[in-house]
């Protein structure tokens, strides 16, 4: 179970660990790998935000390189392609330094493509690469039970779980690069299920089914799924979930739709759902929350979808240890 490992051992030595990227979802993926019992050392591009983990005492680096430098395994979680090419490329990178024997799980939302040449790059000097992109939200990182596609050689993976276990749920989806492709059509029905949503709850708020009532009465049957049980509470607290902004929406659609243009394949749905969440961005701006996609339905019909009730926030959200 995620979160209940001891320090993991190879061998005779104990394993450093080592985290790059400490927003909002890496900083408490990090804070579980620290209450596992690993020792860590931390790299992030804004110094304050390795305070928290500096707390529960972990060393500061001073690059990407510094940190493989001082641990067997590095896990790394940033905002997107360019930003986890400059960890592994740049110029105090993680491919500047040694990498044998090393092991790096990447957890950030990037492209396939880019992920395989990583990892073929990663491999080529000594490493062990796995991809491990998750889903879920904030409360399940805090938690530690996101589901975590992972990627990767057996041989690379097995002795990796423990530490993998510490941050959430393995589904095993093949080599390397397809944790990518796992992640993003994932994301897909996620953004399309999303936006569905505003317009299924305010066709039944106008012919006269209140929100609360309709949401009873969805879960469970054929309309069901995690952005119904999870998010909408989001829309009737009124805030639409501002940890996970329309901006990184974007960036995850803008990936998707490069997959669908690799691939071929048909896809109106998810390019009407694009259109939509670009309309959100243009409409309430890059950091409104993702289901603001469903407040535009909302506005324009003229009603309100929100319900009284306890709606704890997910970034509220307490680690079962506290």
């Amino acid at each position: 179970m995620a979160g209940t490992s001891p320090a993991m051992t190879m061998g005779a030595c104990r394993m450093n660990v080592g985290f790059i990227g400490l927003g909002t979802m890496g900083r408490n993926v990090a804070l579980n790998v620290r209450r596992a019992g690993y020792e860590m050392v931390v790299y992030d591009i804004r110094p304050e935000a390795i305070a928290p983990l500096a707390r529960k005492g972990a060393a500061a680096a001073s690059s990407p390189a510094d940190v493989l430098d001082r641990c067997d395994a590095v896990v790394t979680m940033v905002y997107g392609p360019k930003e986890i090419a400059q960890v592994l490329r740049g110029p105090n990178g993680l491919l500047s330094t040694s990498c044998a024997g090393k092991f790096w799980i990447d957890l950030t939302t990037s492209r396939p493509s880019l992920m395989r040449e990583l990892a073929a790059e990663f491999r080529a000097k000594g490493g062990r690469p796995i991809d491990a992109p998750v889903t879920g939200s904030v409360d399940s990182a805090i938690r530690g039970d996101m589901l975590m596609f992972v990627g990767g050689e057996d041989a690379d993976i097995e002795p990796a779980r423990p530490l993998i276990e510490a941050m959430g749920e393995i589904r095993r989806v093949g080599l390397y690069g397809n944790g990518y492709v796992a992640k993003l059509v994932n994301n897909q029905l996620w953004k399309i299920h999303a936006a569905a949503i505003g317009e299924a709850m305010v066709v039944a708020k106008l012919a006269g089914l209140e929100p609360g009532v309709w949401w009873s009465a969805m879960k469970g049957g054929a309309a069901d799924s995690f952005v119904l049980q999870h998010d909408v509470p989001s829309i009737f607290a009124g805030h639409y979930d501002p940890s996970f902004p329309i901006a990184l929406c974007l960036k995850d659609l803008g990936l998707i739709e490069e997959l669908i243009a690799e691939t071929g394949a048909r896809c109106e749905l998810t390019r009407s759902t694009h259109d939509r969440f670009k309309e959100a961005r243009e409409r309430y701006g890059d950091g409104a929350g993702e289901m603001t996609v469903c407040k535009l339905i909302e506005d324009d019909a003229g009603v309100s979808l929100r319900v009284a009730g306890d709606w704890t926030p997910p970034w509220e959200a307490k680690h079962p240890r506290e």
